[in-house]
């Protein structure tokens, strides 16, 4: 598929991953167009983004914080006819773009799934256990065929924003809500195996503690009866 691409990374205290995740991404999909949005980092995340000698690289700095609405920021300053994000600190992904992008030629998103055949979970066993079952909670409540509908890590085309534009607010629960109505609106989605990477710090931005975990999982089960009541 010979389109423009572009690649949203949202990011805050990424300075030990965010140089190979960038080269990783002009490596594997040359010519990508890369939009950085910062949450004000306080270890030289953005200056090291900044030093990198990429003109395809566009870097936003916010003094707020959240991903949903990072995300929202990098998809209006986009230009690309196929539109992805990654997470910032798993540039381990990265190789599984290309193929990704050749599949919207039959589907107009593609996600990687931590929950089908050929995939893995190498995190700590406490959130891979979570995980799992928030996610089936998640596909039973919604009604949903998407194994892995909480993953977030996708390409898509362009158009599909013409019938649905992502409720940008809140952490992860965002893109759930985004996939389901894609799906009851007839989209195709397709889903890839991968392998999901240990923590590089022992934890995730949403797991610094039992509490913050808790809690975010706790907005997750909202935004899902949220996603029903306003499909009614």
């Amino acid at each position: 598929m010979n389109k423009k691409v572009s690649i949203i990374l949202s990011t805050y205290n990424e300075a030990l991953e965010i140089i190979e995740t960038i080269n990783k991404i002009a490596k594997f999909i040359p010519d990508a167009e890369i939009i950085l949005v910062d949450d004000n980092s306080t270890d030289g995340t953005l200056e090291k983004a900044r030093s990198i000698n990429n003109p395809n690289l566009i870097c936003y700095s916010r003094k707020k914080r959240g991903l949903a609405s990072a995300y929202l920021v990098g998809l209006i300053n986009s230009t690309g006819d196929i539109v992805g994000w990654l997470d910032s600190n798993m540039s381990s992904v990265v190789k599984h773009y290309p193929q990704m992008i050749n599949k919207l030629d039959e589907a107009d998103i593609v996600v990687l799934s931590r929950y089908i055949e050929g995939s893995k979970d190498e995190r700590n066993r406490f959130r891979v256990i979570v995980s799992y079952f928030l996610n089936k909670f998640s596909k039973l409540i919604l009604r949903s065929k998407i194994h892995d509908i909480s993953s977030g890590l996708h390409v898509m085309k362009r158009e599909v924003l013409l019938s649905e534009i992502p409720i940008a607010f809140g952490h992860g629960e965002f893109f759930m809500e985004f996939l389901s109505r894609l799906e009851k609106k007839g989209h195709k989605i397709i889903e890839m195996p991968y392998t999901h990477p240990g923590d590089i710090e022992g934890n995730s931005k949403s797991f610094p503690n039992l509490y913050t975990f808790t809690r975010l999982g706790f907005f997750y089960i909202l935004r899902l009866f949220r996603t029903i009541f306003k499909r009614q």
